[in-house]
Formats: C-alpha cells, structure tokens, sequence
C-alpha cells in the first residue's frame, strides 16, 4: 500500500468512526442513555475527523447549539481546511511560512 493510500485510508476509516459516534450519541440522547463524552468527539475531530464529525452535525443534528462545542468543532474544521490549503496551494503554503517566520522574528528579537 502506498502512503498516500494509507493516509486516505486512515482519513477515511476516521471520518466513518466520527461520524458514527454523532449518530450513536444522537441515538443516546433521544433514548436518555449514556452518552459519548464531548472530550471524545472533540479528539476524533481533532485528529482528523472534521469532515465525519460536521457531516454528521449537519444530517443528526446534534449538538448543532452546544456551546462551547460548536464553536471548538467549527475551530478545528478551519484549521483542517488551512492545513489542507497549505498542502495543495504552493503559493498560500509560501504566505504562511513568510507569516509565521515574521511573527517568529517579532517575538524573538
């Protein structure tokens, strides 16, 4: 399997198990059970799992007005999208890397 494989498949395998839990929590909360902590949902999102964990908001609707978790998870759904512009875009990969040696330079003196 090449990386890039392993990568998308690692991606894809997370993105299933998130959005899974979104339903299974939603199942939990309309039958009063025990429900999958927010810590929890939060990791899988923050690891890679933004795409499972909004998709999922969005068709359960579940935990569409929690605050702050609906603000934290829309957090980590931007930075996804930067880090995936980084890696596609050359040219905004170039910016970022100008800003953060900027911001560095500032900081250190």
């Amino acid at each position: 399997m090449t990386p890039l494989a392993l990568v998308l498949s690692y991606f894809l395998a997370l993105n299933m198990l998130t959005l899974g839990l979104f339903w299974w929590d939603k199942r939990c909360a309309i039958e009063r059970r025990w429900r999958v902590p927010e810590s929890t949902l939060l990791t899988l999102c923050l690891i890679g799992g933004s795409l499972g964990a909004k998709t999922g908001q969005g068709i359960f609707r579940h935990k569409t007005r929690k605050e702050p978790f609906r603000t934290s998870l829309n957090a980590i759904a931007v930075l996804h999208v930067g880090f995936l512009a980084a890696l596609v875009l050359p040219e905004f990969r170039a910016s970022v890397v100008q800003l953060v040696s900027q911001i560095t330079s500032q900081i250190l003196g």
